[in-house]
Parts: C-alpha cells; sequence; structure tokens
C-alpha cells in the first residue's frame, strides 16, 4: 500500500474481515498480524496445495474488491508486489512474532504492543474474555465501536 489506506477504523476491520474469510475457508493459517495505517505484516502458513504468492492474491484481491463493492472506492489500493521472508524455525518464528507486535509501538501509535487494536494478539484477547464488541482507542482517528 503507498498510501494510507488503512488509517481508518473502517478498512482495518475490512481487512482483517478479509483475513478471517479467508481463514474459515482454509486458505492458509495466520499466526500472527498487525494492520498499520499504510501497510499490514502477516505470519501465515501455506500448504502444500497454495503458493505464498497465490495467498496474498487472496488476500489483497479480497479486501480491494470489498472496499470497492462495499464502501465505492475508486482508486488503486495496492501496490505492486510484496515482501517474504521464510520462516524456517522456531527462533525465527518467535522474532517475527516480536517484531510484528511492536511495529506500532515503533510508529508511535501506542505506547505499548497489548494497546493497538487491530492486531492478532488483541483480537485473540478479545474472544477469550467472550467480548462481543469493544470500544477502540482511537489510534487512526475517530472512535468506533469494531465487532
Amino acid at each position: 500500500m503507498g498510501r494510507a489506506l488503512l488509517q481508518s477504523e473502517r478498512n482495518a476491520t475490512l481487512f482483517i474481515d478479509v483475513l478471517r474469510s479467508y481463514v474459515a475457508l482454509r486458505k492458509f493459517v495466520v499466526h500472527d498480524f498487525v494492520v498499520m495505517p499504510d501497510h499490514v505484516h502477516l505470519l501465515v502458513t501455506v500448504d502444500g496445495d497454495i503458493a505464498i504468492e497465490k495467498a496474498v492474491q487472496f488476500i489483497k484481491g479480497g479486501f480491494s474488491y470489498r472496499l470497492k463493492k462495499e464502501f465505492g472506492y475508486l482508486g488503486d489500493v495496492w501496490q505492486r508486489g510484496f515482501s517474504e521472508v521464510r520462516v524456517n524455525d522456531r527462533p525465527s518464528f518467535l522474532q517475527h512474532r516480536a517484531y510484528i507486535a511492536r511495529n506500532p509501538v515503533k510508529r508511535g501509535l501506542v505506547d505499548s504492543p497489548e494497546k493497538f487494536p487491530y492486531c492478532f494478539s488483541c483480537l485473540a484477547k478479545q474472544k477469550a474474555a467472550g467480548a462481543e464488541a469493544q470500544v477502540v482507542p482511537p489510534v487512526f482517528g475517530t472512535t468506533e465501536v469494531v465487532p
């Protein structure tokens, strides 16, 4: 993404919903993610039936399609390509998870990773607590309720 298209809660939430839909379809497994105002970080596992390029195509295409259809967005959504890093062992996996968690803090959006609402760990905590809705702090802009 070249610009801050994910800076609104609406768009960040839509992106997360797209991720959830592909996980439900068993296209890939998401281990971690963070939705930043102008990019995303994903830690995913694909099985032998799908290449990482195809998984990224699902995500980018699904988000673009829904953004245009549901909200009437007319511009380009994504930059071409993506960066890929292979994770081959547990230490590398844990290092990447820590990097993903620290990204909002590094950018000055929050002072601790657990305060950032658009990440895997935050949503997992909500689910574990049985939260049906949460008031999201104004990380990107306006405050709104997110399911």
